[in-house]
């Protein structure tokens, strides 16, 4: 036993819990392959948020039975939200897959490959970080307390628990060491760190104390609760040097009984009130969001709703999905998925044509500035990093070096990336 490899969809949740278990696998003396068919260890890390995504990782798990009827020993783990509480049914559909993990849930694999392999996992595995690169996600709470009635995740990732300071901040100065030069902080609700530790911490108190480590270059988190986003935190991203002027908060729809049937806690209005309460505090903000289209019982003027939010708040980026039922959830014990399919996907192309014409107009505002673009890699002879806002940005210089940090002047514009030339390095 030699090889493993991580297949990974879903959150970047899933991404930091892959890393972090390929960690304890390189501490194990495992190598890592490109190959599911080659590797002797197959994790296939999933997500079941939304159909499409379900039958992805079903596909990928049936795939790998040929491969295990070959060859026995070769290990199948699934990890992720697909794995719940009680695992007696996967383990019937699938009898072919050795181990079963919930999500941050490694010790299992660890446990069955520390038996075969003849070790103690105690006396080789040290703390489960991610592997150094130059943009790092890093856990900092655990799980979701809103029970939105169309989402899994709650009943999956467990109740809301966050880390202590002192950890997150231990981390960030280890990884810093290995390379590492901006961190994403994550959490289902982000805005929520804090509310189960000791002494009223929250997440603004997190990224003051993050913003401290020194050789770190940029903070970014996600993803927020419009309830949660208190003014501290916003002055945080006004204030903190570090903290990068993007805001990912999401708003799912833009009609009041929709979102009381979504059980999201607030009203469009009042939605509307806190994006223009950031905006004033944080004029270069750059606002991301989530939104779902064809939820149980939506109507045309339900949606033209949405389609107006979209259109007067002008988002960065729009992260858009059909809705689609999710069993044991609240909208699934409750009300009727009832909106047809090619409804649902007619809705889906109108928020991206229109998304795709308001993105396009902000990029084009760009055109002539100097943004700060962290570099962090490679592709097809170009170098490319990201601005604080998050925008894939392109750069003409032969000398760019992964890590760095460039002043670029923006020459091109297009809805998905920016190009421009290398002016000063900072």
């Amino acid at each position: 036993m030699k090889t493993y490899h991580i297949w990974t969809t879903g959150c970047q949740m899933n991404k930091a819990d892959s890393e972090r278990l390929g960690s304890a696998l390189d501490q194990m003396g495992l190598a890592p392959t490109k190959s599911k068919e080659e590797a002797d260890v197959v994790v296939l890390n999933t997500c079941v948020v939304r159909q499409n995504a379900e039958n992805k990782a079903v596909g990928t798990v049936t795939s790998l039975k040929p491969q295990k009827e070959a060859n026995p020993e070769k290990v199948i783990a699934i990890m992720g939200c697909m794995v719940g509480p009680k695992t007696d049914s996967l383990k019937t559909r699938f009898p072919y897959v050795d181990v079963f993990m919930r999500p941050q849930q490694y010790d299992p694999l660890i446990d069955f490959l520390a038996d075969k392999l003849k070790i103690d996992p105690e006396g080789c595995i040290g703390p489960l970080t991610a592997a150094p690169s130059i943009a790092t996600f890093i856990p900092i709470i655990h799980g979701c307390d809103k029970f939105c009635s169309f989402c899994i995740i709650p009943y999956r990732r467990g109740r809301e628990k966050s880390r202590e300071i002192s950890d997150v901040v231990h981390e960030t100065e280890r990884l810093v060491s290995r390379g590492v030069r901006e961190v994403t902080l994550l959490g289902q609700n982000v805005d929520s760190y804090g509310h189960d530790l000791p002494g009223k911490v929250n997440l603004a108190d997190l990224l003051e104390a993050v913003n401290e480590v020194k050789g770190l270059n940029r903070i970014r988190f996600l993803t927020s609760h419009p309830n949660d986003m208190e003014d501290r935190i916003i002055e945080a991203v006004a204030n903190l040097p570090k903290v990068c002027e993007q805001i990912n908060l999401p708003f799912q729809a833009g009609d009041n009984e929709i979102l009381k049937n979504m059980r999201r806690g607030y009203t469009r209005e009042e939605y509307k009130n806190l994006v223009y309460k950031i905006r004033d505090k944080v004029p270069d903000i750059s606002l991301s969001t989530d939104l779902i289209v064809g939820f149980c019982g939506e109507t045309d003027g339900q949606f033209d709703n949405t389609l107006d939010m979209i259109r007067e708040i002008k988002f960065d980026k729009v992260h858009s999905a059909a809705y689609s039922t999710r069993t044991g959830t609240i909208a699934d014990r409750q009300m009727v998925d009832n909106v047809p399919g090619q409804v649902k996907k007619d809705r889906l192309k109108k928020i991206n044509t229109e998304q795709e014409k308001i993105v396009t107009e902000i990029n084009s505002k760009l055109k002539g500035q100097t943004q700060e673009i962290l570099i962090e890699g490679e592709k097809e002879g170009k170098w490319f990093g990201r601005n604080r806002n998050d925008k894939l940005v392109f750069v003409n210089d032969a000398s760019a070096q992964v890590g760095k940090l460039l002043n670029v002047q923006i020459e091109e514009t297009s809805p998905w990336y920016l190009k421009g030339s290398a002016v000063q390095l900072i």
